[in-house]
Parts: structure tokens; C-alpha cells; sequence
């Protein structure tokens, strides 16, 4: 499971507090050498390969479940660490180095936002070097009713 689905679960299971108990419900959980490795492509040329990722992070969330605010939230995610990605093909390189990503959730009866970014520098094999961008954003209103997208944007970029 990628960080972003860890993530999206995370937050997907942490939504039903929201409905219980009074004031104010938090919750944090510390990440140390955890390890994912999946199949994914290269993000600069497509080639397919396995990644591996080793990581330290951190998820928090807040929820009021009581007043005037019940049914607002804050979530957030923030992981560092490195990576090694192995291509398909042996005649491609393999890359390693660190990455980085982020994300930020905030939610009422409303309208919901979250943006993400994610970071990515290695060396690779034959000596060449890659470096991944990304930012991620979603504004959705009435998300409870009749959700409408109102902002959407993934721009990534390579170099």
C-alpha cells in the first residue's frame, strides 16, 4: 500500500469519531523504519520497476464531535526517508536517494480540501541523476450532500 493510501485510509477510519463522544477528539501515530515496497513506473520515464521505501512519519488528526464546529476536521501526514527503485527491464537504471511528501486535509459539513506534495532526488545506476515533484489539490463543496469539485489540480514535474 502506497504512503497516499496509508494515509487515505487513515483518515477514512478516523471519520466515524467525528460523530461520537463531546469537544474535541485527536489522534497521532509515529512511523520509524517503515518499509513499502510496490510495483510502480519510474515517474520521469514510465519504465516499470519495484520501489522500495524506508521511512519515518508522522499522522495527526483532529476532529470536534460537539457545538457549533462538530463534523469539522484537520488531518495531516508528513513521511521523509529514502528510496530504491529497480526497473523491469535490467538495461535500464536503478535509482536511489530520499523523498519527502506531505499532506494537509480540512473538512466541515460544507466543503472539504486537501493537498498533497511529494519530493524525490536519486542517483541512478549509470550515474544519472532524477528529481520528482508533485502537488496535489482537491476543494470539494457540499461533500456530505451533493459534492461538487470545485478545484481539482496534479502538477508534477521532472528534471
Amino acid at each position: 500500500m502506497s504512503i497516499t493510501a496509508c494515509a487515505a485510509a487513515f483518515f477514512a477510519l478516523s471519520l466515524p469519531v467525528s460523530a461520537s463522544g463531546a469537544g474535541a477528539v485527536s489522534f497521532t501515530q509515529t512511523f520509524h523504519n517503515a518499509v513499502q515496497t510496490m510495483p510502480v513506473p519510474n515517474p520521469c520515464t514510465g519504465a516499470p520497476g519495484t520501489v522500495t521505501l524506508t521511512y519515518n512519519g508522522v499522522a495527526h488528526a483532529t476532529f470536534l464531535t460537539s457545538g457549533v464546529g462538530a463534523g469539522t476536521g484537520w488531518e495531516t501526514f508528513t513521511a521523509t526517508g529514502e528510496f530504491a527503485f529497480v526497473p523491469t527491464d535490467p538495461s535500464q537504471p536503478s535509482f536511489s536517494g530520499k523523498f519527502t511528501t506531505w499532506d494537509g486535509d480540512n473538512e466541515n459539513l460544507r466543503n472539504f480540501t486537501a493537498t498533497a506534495t511529494f519530493r524525490l532526488r536519486g542517483t541512478g545506476s549509470d550515474g544519472s541523476t532524477i528529481s520528482f515533484h508533485d502537488v496535489a489539490h482537491i476543494t470539494i463543496l457540499n461533500p456530505l450532500t451533493n459534492p461538487t469539485i470545485v478545484v481539482s489540480f496534479d502538477k508534477f514535474s521532472c528534471g
